[in-house]
Parts: structure tokens; sequence; C-alpha cells
């Protein structure tokens, strides 16, 4: 029977009712008395040399505080970057300064070149239309490899190229892996293209700079997943504020999907010019401005080989690819094709030797960053599309090639030849599970049906593994990580019994003000109702890094759980002197303290008021107050799996794809809210059948972005896709962490590229069309174009 409350409830989303009734309090919301308006004045050109800007006639115009150009922060540094990958040869990234305005150079269209600051935004954007820049325009570098070729123009000159690095994992496989790929009975090649992709969370992003000239306090809000990690960046390495006198708060954050995770130009700027200007400063992006303003993901250009024996065996995979930085490199950026993208190779499966070349490039292009997924999507599109390529060559089925290579149950922990072990999982119960939810058995009737009507069927698989909850700390600051990569929690007992959990994950339509509660409650045995969830505000959170790569369970409700068996082991000492019991014989359970063996009880709500009326209290033991920090840093990453099967109709006419039916059965540990997590698959499976189907960030030779508003850039909408049919009844707990999760965030949009494309060509092969790949987005054209290639 389905529980109605604790962990593994289906509870209601609580943070919904504020949303759905109109009363979330997101950046925009909020309005500080004073404030001001600042516009961006953003370069219209991919690459040029500024050589002269004239503000003197927004200067002159009404309502206008200041212009500011990158003269203006001369005395500060630059946007910096988070990750540091040192390349094959032991050299250090290429790593550019990132100005907040623009120095001397544009380096992509959307670059900000002048700022400024006026009564209103009517104001702002009309004077800064006036400003006068004249730009001696460059050659723009778009395509990567003609980045690197000789003669090329440079993005940066003071680098000695566009090469960010050359990187080269695990470098000591790659002679086997050239041996086994030249000896193997089998060779499948593949080369595709994982599209650049524009995030377009519901909320665009928004930053208010506040400053206390009494206090020297300053204040950002800003529309951030972690505003711990914008507060250290932005203090630290730009701006120079101590940490003590910068407050971050990112309050009702609509959606992030990574892109707002990392720390940029605009929120150094509002800053900043609240101080300069001695007033609060408003930056709202409008949609358009987004588009080459917020940090693109994916857009990756690949060549894999799989090598198999004559027992179809996997053997060696060796994959190339090229990695599109943009003009800059993001917070993250370069971990995305390394250590994110590189460690997942292996994928399901018992290949003994892996090895990928990665290089980093720059180019006049908005600068790319983590997507849903961050690298784990782009590995699993790369191994998932081969291994079905190499199941279409062998003539077998491509579930069971797959089921032949995975690791199997008895094999965990496993150590990949990837440097990561994978401590539980059983990829045999995901795809059996997917067969059965998706007729697998009677898929062929079903194709005799399309074919009646003049349509090709198809089903595409796919099976993947990601690495979810990113830590641990040590092993992340080998690999580049300038932060660390631990989570916190505050638990506070009020003396009612109420509690406030202080976190520093950071909500952004995970419901954590939902789940956290659940998992609290559950230890207790209080009513959800009684614990309230704080997060997004530096002032009161303990230094966490907030939420991506799918961890705020793993590692942020690892780290409540610490602080709230601290708070119980501090109960427990306070009920049994309360009982006059030993400390040993205490129990906790429904909220009740009780003395095993006994009909002696204490409640909860009796215990907590005597941690704060202590008049009859143990002090020589303990103190008053009963209010627990804790910090959680994993020692592995967690390692959700799973079966994704798409089952496709395709008019061969014309092109048109339609989705019918998607199963997705999954693997994600223990599960806290089973709701929640459908609602989280079904979101990730829609933005990976948008990248899939329709999304594309286009540029032309010079720079311009073609596909710069929703008139161009084509969203997944609800008539665009099926029903989806969601378990994670196969649950394999993790092993490392105390409530057993893997998590669950990106699963849908890691899996679901793969299974749709090979579903694609599936419907292809079977109506006599052989076609081996279709670069994503597969839009009609594409399609029609594929088929008529081949008749």
């Amino acid at each position: 029977m389905p529980k109605d409350h604790g962990i593994g409830a289906s509870s209601k989303r609580r943070e919904d009712v504020r949303f759905l009734t109109g009363d979330g309090n997101y950046t925009d919301d909020i309005n500080i008395a004073g404030q001001t308006y600042v516009h961006f004045l953003r370069s219209d050109v991919a690459h040029g040399i500024i050589t002269n800007i004239d503000s003197s006639a927004a200067e002159a115009m009404d309502g206008v505080l200041r212009v500011f150009t990158s003269k203006d922060f001369e005395a500060v540094g630059g946007i910096p970057c988070g990750w540091q990958v040192t390349d094959k040869f032991g050299e250090p990234m290429q790593e550019p300064k990132h100005p907040v305005l623009a120095e001397g150079k544009v380096r992509y269209v959307g670059d900000p070149i002048a700022a400024v600051v006026a009564e209103t935004p009517e104001l702002a954007r009309d004077a800064a239309e006036a400003i006068v820049v004249d730009i001696d325009e460059l050659p723009a570098v778009v395509d990567m490899k003609a980045a690197l070729a000789d003669g090329a123009t440079k993005v940066h000159d003071d680098l000695t190229s566009n090469l960010c690095y050359d990187w080269g994992f695990v470098e000591e496989n790659k002679a086997a892996v050239d041996e086994a790929i030249a000896n193997a009975a089998h060779v499948t090649t593949l080369e595709l293209v994982n599209n650049r992709l524009v995030a377009n969370p519901m909320e665009p992003r928004v930053a208010i700079g506040d400053y206390s000239r009494g206090t020297d306090d300053h204040t950002l809000y800003t529309t951030s997943q972690n505003p711990h990690v914008i507060r250290l960046l932005m203090g630290a390495f730009v701006l120079g504020i101590p940490e003590h006198k910068l407050r971050v708060v990112a309050p009702d954050v609509g959606g992030g999907f990574g892109t707002k995770i990392f720390h940029y130009a605009e929120e150094a700027f509002v800053t900043f010019a609240a101080k300069a200007v001695n007033r609060p400063v408003k930056w709202t992006s409008s949609r358009s401005e987004a588009f080459i303003s917020d940090a693109h993901g994916r857009d990756h250009v690949t060549k894999i080989e799989l090598a198999l024996d004559k027992d179809n065996n996997f053997t060696a995979l060796r994959c190339e690819t090229y990695a599109n930085m943009g003009a800059y490199l993001s917070t993250f950026a370069p971990s995305v094709p390394t250590w994110l993208h590189g460690t997942l190779l292996a994928g399901n499966y018992t290949t003994p030797l892996v090895y990928t070349n990665v290089k980093a490039v720059f180019t006049n292009t908005v600068p790319v960053d983590a997507y849903r997924g961050a690298g784990r999507p782009e590995a699993t599109f790369q191994l998932e599309r081969v291994v079905d390529k190499a199941a279409r060559e062998l003539g077998v089925d491509p579930t069971e090639l797959r089921r032949q290579n995975f690791i199997k149950p008895e094999q965990f922990p496993y150590d990949t030849p990837v440097a990561v072990t994978y401590d539980t999982g059983n990829y045999h119960a995901t795809l059996d599970k997917a067969l059965e939810m998706s007729d697998y058995a009677n898929f062929d009737k079903r194709v005799a049906e399309s074919k009646s009507r003049g349509k090709l069927r198809g089903l595409g698989v796919a099976h993947f593994i990601e690495a979810c909850g990113i830590a641990p700390s040590n092993l992340v600051g080998q690999l580049g990580a300038r932060a660390g990569l631990y989570e916190s929690a505050t638990v506070r007992v009020n003396a009612t019994g109420s509690i406030s959990v202080l976190t520093g994950s950071h909500s952004h339509g995970q419901g954590h003000e939902t789940t956290f509660p659940q998992v609290i409650a559950e230890m207790i045995g209080i009513d959800e109702s009684q614990i309230d969830i704080v997060h997004g505000d530096t002032s009161k959170t303990p230094m966490g890094m907030g939420t991506y790569g799918s961890r705020s369970i793993a590692v942020g409700g690892s780290a409540m759980v610490r602080a709230a068996e601290k708070v119980i082991n501090k109960a427990k000492k306070i009920a049994a002197h309360l009982m006059e019991a030993s400390e040993a014989d205490i129990e906790l359970a429904d909220g009740q303290f009780s003395v095993a063996g006994t009909d002696k009880s204490v409640a909860w709500g009796d215990v907590t008021l005597a941690a704060y009326v202590p008049h009859n209290y143990p002090l020589e033991d303990i103190e008053p107050g009963l209010e627990e920090t804790a910090f959680y840093d994993p020692s592995n990453f967690t390692y959700p799996s799973g079966a994704y099967f798409c089952e496709v109709e395709v008019d061969p006419d014309t092109g048109a794809v339609e989705v019918l039916g998607f199963t997705a059965a999954d693997d994600f540990g223990n599960v806290i809210n089973p709701m929640i997590v459908e609602g989280q698959v079904h979101g990730g499976v829609a933005q990976g059948i948008g990248q899939a189907l329709l999304e594309n960030c286009s540029y032309d030779d010079n720079g311009q972005l073609l596909s710069g508003s929703f008139m161009d850039y084509a969203m997944p909408r609800a008539s665009d896709l099926p029903t989806f049919d969601v378990d994670h009844s196969c649950q394999t707990p993790c092993t490392h962490n105390p409530l057993g999760v893997k998590g669950c965030g990106e699963a849908g949009a890691i899996g679901s590229p793969p299974a749709l494309v090979n579903g694609v060509i599936d419907a292809l092969h079977r109506g006599g069309y052989p076609v081996e790949h279709i670069n994503m987005p597969l839009s009609p054209s594409r399609v029609w174009e594929a088929i008529q290639s081949v008749k």
C-alpha cells in the first residue's frame, strides 16, 4: 500500500501553492527604494577591434546616472573559471581574461561593450542606443576545425592559438586501444554532432545590486542555482569584496537547467555599479537578450569507434571530440567535455579499453557550459548510437548486444577503465523492465499496422549511466575543480518542536520544500508541516555548493541527515535525563522518546522545550539549545542508470517524425517522492526530445546567431510529446550515502536523444532506407533528405 507521508510518499508539492496563485517571489519581483536600471549595449558583430566609444549623447540625456565602459573596471578582475584542465602534455589550459565589459575587442555577438544606468528601463535602453561605437570588424571563427587551422584568426590575441586544451584520457590506454581497434574482428565507426542548445528556462536571468554606504555591505539578488559559489567567485576574484560584506540572495528561481550555475558579468556589474552610483541597480534580461548572453549547451563534434571480437564482445572504444568553448571560458565549461564526459564513456558495458581525446576550441560565439546532464548526455549519445549501429552491422538484436556486454550484477563494485567505480547497479533488470513496458514482443505487429498506412515505424533503445552528486572534493580537486563540492545543512529545532532546515542546496523546480521535510519527518516521526526549508540566502544558510548534477538529495540531503542525527543524539541525552534512564536505552519513533522495554515515554515537543527551558536539564553534560550543522563530502559519485525505449513513426513522403510512445525504466536507488521523481523524468525526456527533433542553435559564417528567438529556435510543445511510461522499481540503493539515493534530475535528458534517433534510424531501415545516421535535430527536411540520399 502506498505511503501517505515520509520517505516514499507521493506528497503534493508544498511550494506549488504559492507558484500557482502568483505568490512566488522571483528576483524580478524585488524592487528596492531608489532603484535604478541598467541596459547593456551589446556587440552586433562577432569579432572586431573597438576603436572608439562616444557616450556623450547618452550621458547628456535626462534620467541617465552614468555610462560605464571597460575603463571603469580596470581595477577589478575578470570573470573567473572554476575548473582548470591540464592537457595530455601536462600543460594547463589556455585561460584568457573574461572582462566584465569588453576590453579593446568584441568576441561574439552579444558581448557587452557599455552599460547605461538610468532612472527607468526605457531611459537606459534609449541612452544605450545613443552610444556610438566604432568597431573595425575582423573575420569571425565559428567552425571549430577551421578555428584550429594554420593561419586562423585568433579569438584572443594573447593566446598562442584558438586551442584551449588538448586532453587525452586515459592516456596510458591509447596504445592498447589503437592496437585493439587495428586487430578487431569488427569495428563500427560513426561521426556525429551534439547540437548546440539554448537552455531557455521559464524565468530569464535577473540581477539586482544594492549597497549600504553606512555599513559597506553589498547585496546581490540573482537568479542563481548556487548563491554561495557566486559570492565566493565574485567577491574574491572579481570585485575584491570580503565575504562577510557580500550577501547573495537567490529567491524563487524559475528553472535553471544548468544555465544559472555560472557567475555572469551582469551580476558583477550591478554589484559594482550600485556602489558607484550609491543606489540599487537592476537588470532584467529580455528573452532575445538571453539567447546571446546565457551560456549555451552541448556543441560537440565527434568521431567514435567501437571494436568487437568475433563473439560480439566489446574490446575497445576510441573517441575524438571537438568541444566548443565559445569566446570565453564560462565557470565550469572546461570540465564538461573532459571529466563529466570522458569518465562516462564506458557506459553500462565491460569494454576493457577506452580512450578519448578532446580538443576544446575558442570561437566567436556565446560561451558554452553545462546544460542538463552536462557531459553525460554527450557521452551517452555517442556510445548508444555507435552500439546501435554495431548491432545493425552485425545483424543482431540491439537489446541483446547490449545485454551481452552489460556489467553483471555480481561484478559490482565495478572499476571502469575510465577511472571511476560504479558501486551498484542492475542493468539487466532495467532492460527487462523496459522490454516489458514497451510491449517489445508485439512490436512487429505495430510495424505492419503503420506500413498499411504508408508510414514507417521504428523502436529505438538506449541504455545509460550517469555520475551524479558530483564529489568527492579531494577527487575533483585533483581533476581541476577550484572549489569544494561538499554540501551543508543546519537543522534548527525550535522550542515547541518545529524545525527549520537551512540548506546549502538550492531549489529551482526540484521540490525541495516538499521532499526535504519528508526525510526529516521520517527520521523524527513528526508531521511534515512542522518542518520549514530555508535556502538561497548566504546570510542565512551555511556555506554550500548549490544544486546541479542531480546532487540535491544525494549530497544536500545527506548533509541534512547528518545534521538531524546530531540533533537526535543530543535530544536523546535530554530525554534520558527527563526519564531518569540510560541514554543507550532511549528510542525515538513516531515523535516519542521511550525507554526500551518499558512504558516510559516523553514527547518530542517536551524534549525540545526542555532544551530551551533548561530548568530540569543536565547542564553539566551539554549546553542548552537544539541546533546542529553538518557538512557532507561524499566518498564517490552516485550512478543512476536506465533503459529508454522510444517508438516513432516516420512519414517517408515528408520526413516528419511523430513520437508515439516513450518508455523510461530507471534505477534511482531509493526514492523519496515518486511523484516528483516522475515529474523530473518527464521534464528531462521532454528536453531530450526537444534536442533530438527540434532545437538547434545556428550561426552563420560571420558569427551571427540565426536562431536568436522563438521564431527561429524551435522549442518542444505538448503536441510534440507522447504520454510517458515511467518506472523506477528496479532499485539498487547507493551504498555510500545514508539515504541510499542516486539522483534523478538529468536522467531523462541523457537517455532520450539516442533512444529517439535510434528509433528513427530503425524505422528507416525497416522501410528499406539504409540511412546510418542523421545529425540532430531530426527535422522533417533532414529526414527527408536522408531518405532521398539512399533511394
